[in-house]
């Protein structure tokens, strides 16, 4: 599985969220929106969760 982090494309944000300065970082798992955050940081460190549960896991 792959999970990762990007920054959200100001195309796909509202005029209001441009307009206050807000940067929203999005979290995919398997090319599937998983979070959203406002800080960098907690999206990596959630990123990491992930990861860390997915080698939990047992293969399938």
């Amino acid at each position: 599985m792959t999970v990762k982090v990007t920054e959200r494309d100001e195309s796909k944000m509202s005029y209001e969220s441009l307009a206050a300065g807000l940067r929203i970082w999005d979290v995919h798992q398997q090319d599937e929106l998983v979070g959203m955050f406002h800080n960098e940081h907690e999206a990596h460190s959630y990123r990491m969760e992930l990861e860390f549960l997915e080698s939990r896991q047992p293969p399938q």
